[in-house]
């Protein structure tokens, strides 16, 4: 009997909660496996699917948003040896396991630290929350490429707001491995896409799009002045990170909504 040759894996994109190929039909040959390369379109499909997510996702409760997250550090537990095999390692899939669940409990914990009670001199109350921004785009580090995405996309999950990321170009295998670990999580589809591609081509049509709101610049690098210029054109909120871990980098993502309410008659 002749050796058996393994099905070997296609990495297609992630969109609204599915794996399409590219509309273009165009693959890349990366890191041994053929991936989709995301053309213009398939970037504007993930901000249309993402829009339609952002309302549900941001009207869940903030605990069930981080049982959600927590789900999610759950199932990558059990895909470690997937993951491992995209990524630098089992060391990287702990860390970003880990970071998961770190800010998996910061859900429900967002208003009381960046929300206050302000003193007004007048009969009023007056209040400041935080809202989500609504569709945030990140341009995912080069490097590590699981961990490294990780980090600038949950702490925009956190907060109630809708994700299309742009993965590592040269190591986007981990991106859709994780991508499959959210599709058999808890997460609803929409509120994260992840496209595989180049990302000179992806990311000025994401940092131009009218409908994004927030676009994460930390793993742009050479790119980063022309995608805050294209941002700048439609004012939207550019992010690059700040700290390893930290709620401030959740905030970087959210709104402030202060309201008065009178006091009295």
């Amino acid at each position: 009997m002749s050796e058996r040759l393994p099905v070997r894996k296609t990495y297609k994109l992630f969109v609204g909660g599915a794996f399409p190929r590219s509309e273009s039909g165009r693959t890349l040959e990366v890191e041994g496996y053929n991936v989709a390369r995301a053309s213009r379109k398939d970037a504007r499909e993930a901000v249309v699917a993402a829009r339609k997510a952002v309302a549900g996702w941001s009207g869940a409760t903030a605990y069930n948003r981080g049982q959600v997250l927590y789900r999610l550090a759950e199932t990558m537990e059990t895909r470690t040896d997937a993951l491992a095999a995209a990524s630098s390692g089992r060391r990287e899939v702990a860390r970003a396991i880990d970071r998961v669940v770190w800010y998996a409990g910061w859900a429900d914990k967002l208003a009381q630290v960046l929300g206050s009670s302000n003193p007004v001199a007048g009969p009023y109350f007056n209040f400041t929350l935080p809202e989500p921004t609504g569709v945030v785009a990140v341009i995912a580090p080069e490097e590590p490429a699981l961990d490294g995405l990780v980090s600038r996309l949950v702490p925009a999950l956190v907060g109630g707001n809708a994700v299309v990321a742009v993965a590592s170009e040269p190591h986007p295998l981990a991106a859709i491995e994780l991508a499959e670990a959210v599709a058999t999580s808890d997460v609803p589809a929409g509120v994260v896409n992840v496209l595989t591609g180049l990302r000179a081509e992806l990311a000025p049509v994401l940092a131009g799009h009218m409908d994004v709101n927030a676009i994460d610049v930390t793993g742009a690098d050479g790119d980063r002045t022309t995608l805050e210029e294209l941002a700048a054109e439609n004012v939207k909120r550019v992010v690059r990170a700040r700290e390893e871990q930290s709620p401030w980098e959740i905030a970087s993502f959210m709104e402030l909504k202060t309201v008065w309410h009178p006091i009295g008659r």
